[in-house]
C-alpha cells in the first residue's frame, strides 16, 4: 500500500511492492544464499539477518516496455538500482523517495534490482551509529509508472487566507523527455470549486513549472476536529484526448507565529504530543498500515493531537492518516545528534539539504505538517554550525514559506541559533538525566531563552522531555528504570511544561520504546531507548494512564 487514496485515473500504475522478492546478502557468512521474503522489509526482520549490516541485493522480474518510471519510497540506506544488470540510478538516505526514468525498453521480461546498503562510513554524514536503529532492506513501497514521453512530476498547492478568503497558490511541473518537443493542453481542477487551463509547449528534453492561484472562498476549513481534505488533479491532453495525470490532498488551514503563540487558523495552539520513531519489534522501520494506525490511535487515546517525526521524514501513509484524523505533525530533515565533527564531513551540507528538497517536495501538500524542522540536537552552539543552520532555514523559506521553522536543542544556554527560526524548542530531562526538579529546570531554561537568547519573545516548545522504564519492572523503591518511577517523573514533567506560563507545548520522549544501534550505545538497557509510554509491542506502561489523565485535562485549556 502507497498512499490511503488514488493518486491516477489516466497513468498507468503498478505497486511492485505487496509482494515477495528475492532476497541474497552480498557480504558476510551467508553471501550468495537466496531468500523469498516480502516486500517492503527490513532484512532484521528476518531470520538469519537480526543484526545484518552490509549490502544485500532485492530481486523481482518485471514486464514492461518503453518508458517508465521506477518510484521507491524509502531503501535504507543507500540504493543502486539495476536494470538487466545495468545500472540506472541510486540515492543515499533512508527516508526519503526517488524514482528512477527508463526510456526505450524492449517489450519483455525484465530483471529489476535493488541493491541496499546499511553500512556505515565517511561517505554517509547522516546516517551513523545513533540512538535509533538504521536498518537495511526496502523499508517503503515501490511503484512502476507506466509513461508517455510528457508527463506531470508533481502538484504543491499551499493554502492562503485573504481579505475575501481562500486561495490555493500551486505549481504544476511538467517534463517531456522525448527528443521532440511537445504541445499540450494542462487542465486543473481543486474538487469542483476551481479550475484553470492553458496551453502548455515543451522543447525537447525540457521542463516547465507552472503557477496558479485558485480561487477557494467556499473550501472548509482543516482543524482538528474537522480535518476536510480537497482533492487537486492536474490532467495533460493533446487532440488525442487525455494521456496523463496526477493527483494529490490538501486542506485549507494556516498555521503561523504572532509573538509567543503559535496559531492554527488564527486560534493559538497548545501542542500535546509524542516523538515518534518507525520502529517495531516485528517489521523494524517498515511499519505496515495497520501497525501505523495503531501507533495514531494509541497516541489519540492518551490525548495527544500531535506527532513528531523523530528524527527524519517519515512514510506518506503516516502522514495521510494524519491528514484524514486532524493530528498535527513535526516532521524533520535526517539529523540527530550530530557533533562539530560530523558536520564537519564534507558530505553533511550536501547531504542534509538534499534531505530537506526531497522531504518538502514530496510532503509540502499534508496539511497535517505544521512545522518543518532539522538538525535535532546538533553543534548549535558553534559559529561552524550556525552557518548551516541558516543555509538549512534558508533553503526550507525559499521551498515553503508557510510553514513556522524550528530545531530541538539540547545546548542549555549555549545555543546561538534561536534567532534564525520562528519557534525556539528544547529537549530537557530533568528528574532523569539530572536531579534538578522538573518545576525549576523548565522554568530556569525558558527564563534564560526570554532574557538573554536570540529566542526572547517567540513561541517556546519543549520537544523532549521524559524518563525510561522496563516494561514490566516493578519496584516500590522508586528506583529509576521501574515502571513507578517512569509515571512520577512524567508526571512531575508534563505538569511543569503545561504549567509554564508562555510555553506552547510538548512532545513526550517517546510514544513506544525502540531498538537503537548496538555500535552506539550498549550501555542502554536491551541496548533499547526504554522511554516509552508503552513497550515496543506497545504493552502499557504505568505511565500510560498518568499521561493520558493529565493530557486529556488539558484539552481545552
Amino acid at each position: 500500500m502507497i498512499r490511503t487514496f488514488c493518486t491516477h485515473e489516466i497513468r498507468k500504475v503498478r505497486e511492485l511492492s505487496g509482494s515477495l522478492w528475492e532476497f541474497s546478502p552480498c557480504t558476510g557468512d551467508l553471501a550468495g544464499r537466496k531468500y523469498r521474503t516480502a516486500v517492503p522489509c527490513c532484512w532484521e526482520s528476518m531470520p538469519d539477518f537480526s543484526s545484518y549490516r552490509g549490502v544485500g541485493v532485492f530481486s523481482r522480474e518485471i514486464e514492461t516496455e518503453g518508458a517508465f518510471r521506477l518510484v521507491f519510497k524509502g531503501v535504507s540506506h543507500t540504493a543502486r538500482v539495476c536494470l538487466d544488470g545495468r545500472e540506472i540510478g541510486s540515492h543515499y538516505n533512508a527516508y526519503t523517495p526517488f524514482a528512477v526514468a527508463v526510456t526505450d525498453v524492449m517489450a519483455g521480461r525484465h530483471l529489476l534490482e535493488v541493491y541496499a546498503d546499511n553500512t556505515f562510513g565517511e561517505a554517509s554524514a547522516l546516517h551513523i551509529p545513533n540512538d535509533y536503529m538504521s536498518y537495511g532492506g526496502i523499508s517503503r513501497g515501490v511503484l512502476l509508472e507506466e509513461l508517455t514521453d510528457t508527463y506531470i512530476e508533481y502538484i504543491h498547492a499551499v493554502p492562503i487566507m485573504e481579505k475575501d478568503g481562500w486561495k490555493a497558490l500551486v505549481s504544476v511541473k511538467v517534463k517531456n523527455w522525448s527528443a521532440a518537443g511537445k504541445a499540450c493542453r494542462l487542465n486543473l481542477d481543486l474538487a469542483g470549486i476551481a479550475s484553470e487551463a492553458i496551453k502548455l509547449t515543451l522543447e525537447a528534453r525540457g521542463e516547465k513549472t507552472v503557477d496558479f492561484q485558485l480561487s477557494a472562498a467556499e473550501a472548509e476549513v482543516w482543524e482538528i476536529k474537522n480535518p476536510k481534505l480537497y482533492t487537486i488533479r492536474a490532467t495533460l491532453s493533446d487532440e488525442n484526448g487525455a494521456f496523463d495525470d496526477q493527483i494529490d490532498r490538501m486542506g485549507f488551514r494556516e498555521i503561523r507565529t504572532e509573538g509567543k503563540d503559535i496559531l492554527l487558523n488564527g486560534k493559538k495552539l497548545r501542542i500535546r504530543g509524542f516523538c515518534r520513531h518507525e520502529d517495531h519489534p516485528m517489521f523494524g522501520c517498515a511499519l505496515p498500515y495497520a501497525a501505523i494506525q495503531q501507533d495514531l490511535e494509541t497516541a489519540m487515546d492518551l490525548g495527544a493531537n500531535a506527532i513528531r517525526t523523530a528524527h527524519y521524514p517519515n512514510d506518506e501513509l503516516f502522514l495521510d492518516l494524519c491528514d484524514e484524523q486532524g493530528i498535527l505533525v513535526w516532521e524533520e530533515n535526517h539529523a540527530r545528534g550530530l557533533t562539530l565533527e560530523h558536520m564537519q564531513n564534507p558530505n553533511f551540507e550536501r547531504q542534509a539539504e538534499t534531505c530537506i528538497e526531497e522531504m518538502i517536495t514530496a510532503h509540502i501538500n499534508h496539511p497535517s505538517v505544521i512545522i518543518w524542522g532539522i538538525l535535532n540536537e546538533c553543534a548549535s552552539d558553534t559559529e561552524y554550525g550556525y552557518e548551516c543552520y541558516k543555509k538549512q532555514y534558508d533553503l526550507i523559506r525559499r521551498m515553503d514559506f508557510s510553514r513556522p521553522r524550528s530545531s530541538a536543542s539540547c545546548k542549555f544556554k549555549t545555543d546561538i541559533c534561536f534567532g534564525l527560526p520562528e519557534i525556539v524548542s528544547y529537549n530537557l530531562y530533568p528528574e532523569w538525566y539530572h536531579e534538578t526538579p522538573a518545576n525549576e529546570y523548565v522554568k530556569d531554561i525558558y527564563d534564560w531563552v526570554q532574557r538573554e537568547s536570540e529566542g526572547s519573545g517567540k513561541p517556546f516548545l519543549v520537544t523532549e522531555i521524559g524518563a525510561g522504564a522496563i516494561y514490566g519492572f516493578r519496584s516500590h523503591t522508586l528506583c529509576k528504570w521501574s515502571e513507578e518511577y517512569q509515571a512520577k517523573a512524567l508526571e512531575n514533567q508534563i505538569t511543569a511544561v503545561l504549567e509554564q506560563e508562555g510555553c506552547s507545548g510538548i512532545f513526550i520522549w517517546q510514544l513506544c520504546d525502540v531498538r537503537v544501534s548496538d555500535e552506539w550505545f550498549t550501555s542502554r538497557p536491551r541496548t533499547m531507548n526504554n522511554k516509552g509510554i508503552v513497550d515496543e509491542y506497545r504493552r502499557r506502561k504505568l505511565a500510560y494512564d498518568v499521561v493520558k489523565r493529565i493530557y486529556h485535562a488539558y484539552e481545552d485549556k
